[in-house]
């Protein structure tokens, strides 16, 4: 009997994390001198970001005599490859990583990290985490980690462009569409809406806000998003010779030096925005969905940190760990970059004080969507199966039913 695609992934999921390798404590040991080693993502426009780390790190080898801290910034793109290499190569992983909320589940079922349930439980601040936040870094009940922040993508716009062509934002996906080409026939130069062929959390508003699934991806209404989203590649928008390849830091870099007039962007982007060519000239609005005047679905993202099961500094790690997503490192990391703290009371601080903020958590309160939480999300993610998908359609090379059979029956078997 044909089990339905939901209840499947719910026993899939369930058999898998009660199959996973015990990660509770650390097997590396727990000296309390030493060089510690972190691994964080680079983001576009590091630099704010490597000046909040490095006073974290400075106060923490104040606080602890004899150690010191090197911190390497990987890229994102092949963090999955990185990290996993390093969960089977003690001797050269880091005490403490930075993580996708996506990668959670997975990195658990290869026992990489540490169970840090009691010192969490422990830890003062972590009573104000918000509790979407707190699931990002929960597997069968125990904790694997602390959230660092939650990002989710709204529309950034040229206010400069839109005033001179007498636009106005789009109120739906449709409308969207229209004025990223009413854009380019007017400015050729430009992208009309910069999007990319490996952009897969700006491309998945336009599945969500569809009907669609990731479990059913060759379903009528999933298949209408994914067509929504590859329509934009083209001469009239986004041409595909340059956008296929393009991924989320790609289309933030195009906005940001002036070269289109909206692009998908995090709150996280903000920095890299306010330091480009376009400083002063662009607002934000949530991504417009279906019906006018609603929000399409939003990917609840955002990053975590923990401690690796093979560390051996567990204390020192986990105190580092804390100290790297404490609230005063968010709110110091939401003034550098513009990351939406995970706590509560943090982020209801943030966005009172800056306008700027008000369109994410608009976008927040309307409802999010999150991928399966599965271990075998990790290979969906890092086989690129998503961006694949995508630009096979972008490429000419498949039609959208035919990709997102093939997409479909990968993903199925992954989970």
């Amino acid at each position: 009997m044909k089990l339905p695609v939901r209840l499947a992934l719910l026993l899939t999921v369930i058999a898998a994390t009660a199959c996973a390798p015990g990660t509770s404590g650390g097997s590396g040991g727990d000296e309390a001198t030493g060089t510690l080693r972190v691994w964080l993502f680079q983001e576009v426009g590091n630099q704010p970001k490597e000046k909040v780390v490095d006073a974290v790190v400075a106060g923490f080898e104040k606080a602890h005599a004899g150690t010191d801290v090197t911190v390497e910034y990987i890229p994102v793109e092949t963090r999955a490859q990185r990290i996993k290499a390093a969960f089977n190569d003690p001797g050269s992983a880091p005490d403490v990583v930075e993580y996708g909320n996506t990668d959670t589940a997975g990195y658990v079922a290869d026992g990489g990290l540490a169970d840090v349930t009691a010192e969490f439980g422990a830890w003062d601040e972590a009573k104000d985490t918000d509790p979407t936040a707190r699931r990002s870094v929960t597997v069968d009940g125990k904790v694997y980690g602390a959230p660092l922040f939650v990002g989710v993508r709204a529309l950034y716009y040229r206010t400069d462009l839109f005033a001179e062509l007498g636009l106005e934002p789009p109120r739906s996906l449709a409308e969207l569409a229209a004025t990223a080409r009413k854009i380019r026939a007017a400015e050729p130069g430009l992208y009309g809406l910069a999007v990319g062929g490996a952009y897969t959390y700006g491309a998945l508003p336009f599945l969500w806000a569809h009907g669609g699934d990731l479990t059913d991806l060759d379903s009528a209404a999933s298949r209408a998003g994914i067509e929504a989203y590859t329509d934009l590649f083209g001469d009239a928008n986004c041409p595909a010779a340059k956008c296929a390849g393009m991924g989320g830091n790609d289309t933030v870099t195009a906005f940001a030096a002036g070269k289109a007039g909206m692009a998908i962007g995090g709150d996280f982007s903000h920095a890299a925005v306010q330091a480009g060519a376009v400083r002063g000239k662009y607002a934000v609005v949530p991504l417009p969905g279906v019906a006018p005047g609603s929000i399409a679905p939003a990917f609840a993202g955002g990053n975590n940190v923990g401690v690796l099961r093979s560390t051996s500094h567990r204390t020192l790690a986990v105190d580092l760990m804390k100290r790297l997503a404490s609230k005063a490192t968010q709110r110091e990391l939401f003034d550098a970059m513009g990351f939406l703290p995970t706590f509560a009371d943090v982020r209801g601080e943030v966005a009172a004080a800056e306008p700027f903020v008000r369109p994410f958590v608009e976008t927040l309160n309307a409802g999010t969507e999150f991928v399966p939480v599965a271990p075998g999300w990790a290979e969906v993610d890092s086989s690129l199966v998503l961006p694949t998908m995508y630009q096979e359609v972008v490429s000419g090379r498949k039609g959208v039913a035919a990709a997102a059979e093939d997409a479909a029956a990968k993903i199925g078997s992954a989970l």
